[in-house]
């Protein structure tokens, strides 16, 4: 399957879904990632490297973080050229009052939103999914 450009097929094919869990950021030093942490994201930065991890692991390892998230798949396949996905997607949680963090992989988008809010970001997500068809 190719990957999609069109606007109006992503927004209307996103098929956004809420995964099982609670997510937290936290961020350790150098560039691997310690023993016992399954992280769903990785971003290496100068401060140190960023990890997506579930919250249960953050908290055995005794790592610090300060924002609880659920993650949302975006489950179109989206070209990582296409335009404008991110921008609709981040409007209409805006819109909405809610928070969203933005991971492109090869084949979806996914988003972390505050994991209290998670079910209201997904409502808005699939009116938006529901409006563009």
């Amino acid at each position: 399957m190719s990957a999609e450009r069109d606007l109006t097929r992503l927004v209307a094919g996103m098929r956004p879904e809420l995964n099982r869990g609670r997510f937290v950021f936290v961020s350790v030093e150098g560039t691997a990632v310690p023993p016992g942490l399954h992280p769903v994201v990785t971003v290496a930065e100068s401060e140190g490297l960023t990890l997506v991890i579930p919250q249960e692991e953050a908290d055995t390892a005794s790592l610090p973080y300060d924002y609880v998230a659920g993650w949302i798949t975006l489950r179109v396949h989206s070209a990582l050229d296409a335009v404008g996905l991110t921008a609709a997607v981040a409007r209409q949680l805006a819109d909405a009052g809610l928070s969203c963090n933005v991971v492109a992989g090869f084949h979806h988008d996914h988003l972390f939103v505050e994991h209290a809010r998670a079910g209201e970001a997904l409502t808005a997500l699939r009116r938006l999914a529901e409006d563009s068809a």
